[in-house]
């Protein structure tokens, strides 16, 4: 029998045909690139959002005038939210920054690749509105402070306030940016069985 030949069930002789094979590696291939590019692209996000969300809790925190009278960060409620909602965001998105970086120099996910897919969607969606409705609280805040005249007094004060919930919603846009990825990478999951086929 000549290599390359195998018996089949029927006693005849089966010659591989060697198209399938070159067909299929250069699919994986391809695939191999779309899913680094698309793991990058999520990094690059990932990490937008964990600066921004950085900038605006630091921001916060930060936003303090000396004096007894003056207004604090910490007695506002939702100066507070913004607060706790962009340091929560902040510590998220470097964990999966983390995540993005192990994926993409090992090649595997760091928990197991179901658990992965929809940790990653689910956690993105939670912080994401999370994020969201804190800024969205905070403009309210800031907007009735300014009609009070609080911030004719403590200019300062609020121009900070201002920013830390401007940076807030940038962080809030680059996680909904990765939300929609880790949404698409759910329905691939569901479609082909894994989130790595596109």
């Amino acid at each position: 029998m000549r290599s390359g030949q195998e018996p089949n069930r029927n006693g005849g002789l089966m010659t591989p045909s060697p198209r399938p094979r070159i067909q299929s590696q250069f699919q994986s291939t391809v695939s191999v690139q779309k899913n680094r590019r698309f793991n990058i692209l999520i990094l690059v996000f990932r990490f937008a959002a964990f600066c921004f969300s950085l900038a605006s809790a630091m921001f916060m925190f930060t936003n303090s005038r000396g004096g007894s009278g003056s207004p604090q960060w910490y007695n506002f409620d939702a100066f507070r939210f913004v607060a706790i909602a962009a340091a929560i965001v902040a510590l998220y998105s470097l964990f999966e920054i983390g995540a993005s970086v192990w994926e993409i120099s090992r090649g595997a996910t760091v928990f197991p690749e179901v658990v992965q897919v929809w940790f990653d969607f689910s956690h993105d969606q939670v912080f994401a509105y999370m994020l969201l409705s804190a800024d969205s609280a905070g403009t309210a805040l800031a907007r009735t402070l300014r009609e009070r005249d609080t911030c004719t007094a403590n200019n300062a004060f609020c121009v900070q306030s201002d920013i830390s919930v401007a940076l807030g919603f940038a962080g809030f846009m680059f996680l909904g940016f990765s939300s929609l990825l880790s949404g698409f990478r759910v329905i691939c999951f569901i479609l082909n069985g894994s989130r790595f086929h596109m």
